[in-house]
């Protein structure tokens, strides 16, 4: 059972911003190798990013920019089946070597939160938070360190093999398949109820565009902490997530019908926030359970 689990925080709601990240490598089931290290992002921090983390400016300083080390992640990433608790990190990595014109990093990934879900029947759409499961699994740990959450996120997956009496390897293919038909509350529906006990309950959300997960399970993030997922813009409205557009159906606009709708109500009073898929993001990893 030879793994590598990876975490980054970040700076601000840009998944380009890293300004921390921790990996811990797992071979025959022990610990062989954990690495932390702040990053210099050369971005502003945020005040509710630095809240989550506590990580500030002023520490980040004298500490390395990402390009530094990314020979250094790259001979162990691409060595190792990687493992992180969302895609988050995943797409944090992707989109930093983007940023500094590096090369993607190529490896094979498994997503904790994909485990949770199809491991244990309570997670199976609703509470699968790195926090939230390990309070299950009676793991404790400081969460939003990056070096803690990557042990944590090892924890999980290490627990749903004993529990599954399986390997990584099958993990590998089961987190690509459906969540059991059987399991509760499974629906196909983009549209999707909000989870009362979330902290953004009573909020109505929208998707428009190509997102970089599929619609349905970000739908089912937004419901998670809350949100009421419909299809269309109405004065009910309260936040508008924008994907990458086709242009091809854009009809020779810039913009979506629902984009344009959304500007429109918000010019005209509506409070209706615009986000970007990964404001979205942020907005989940900072109000999950």
């Amino acid at each position: 059972m030879d793994f590598l689990a990876i975490d980054v925080e970040t700076a601000n709601s840009d998944m380009a911003s890293i300004c921390q990240i921790g990996f811990v490598i797992y071979e025959n089931g022990q610990i062989k190798k954990e690495w932390s290290s702040l990053l210099n992002p050369e971005d502003y921090f945020d005040f509710w990013n630095k809240s989550i983390h506590n990580i500030t400016e002023e520490d980040v300083i004298e500490s390395p920019k990402f390009p530094k080390v990314y020979e250094f992640l790259k001979q162990y990433l691409e060595n190792y089946i990687c493992v992180c608790h969302s895609h988050f990190d995943r797409v944090s990595i992707n989109r930093t070597c983007e940023k500094y014109g590096l090369p993607s990093i190529k490896n094979s990934w498994i997503d904790t939160a994909k485990v949770s879900r199809r491991c244990w029947e309570e997670f199976a759409y609703k509470g699968y938070g790195l926090a939230n499961v390990c309070k299950k699994l009676n793991f404790s740990f400081n969460h939003h360190d990056a070096l803690e959450d990557a042990k944590a996120c090892a924890h999980i997956l290490i627990s749903a093999i004993k529990e599954k009496e399986n390997t990584i390897d099958d993990w590998l293919i089961r987190v690509n398949k459906p969540i059991l038909a059987n399991a509760k509350n499974y629906s196909n529906s983009v549209s999707k109820e909000g989870n009362p006990n979330g902290n953004l309950f009573g909020e109505i959300l929208v998707f428009t565009g190509s997102l970089q997960i599929p619609r349905r399970e970000a739908s089912l993030l937004a419901s998670e902490i809350g949100c009421k997922v419909v299809n269309g813009i109405t004065k009910k409205t309260t936040l508008l997530v924008v994907g990458d557009q086709d242009v091809s159906k854009l009809s020779g606009k810039e913009k979506s019908s629902k984009h344009i709708k959304a500007e429109e109500l918000k010019n005209n009073g509506q409070n209706i926030r615009i986000l970007k898929e990964s404001d979205f993001i942020a907005l989940y990893e900072s109000n999950k359970e």
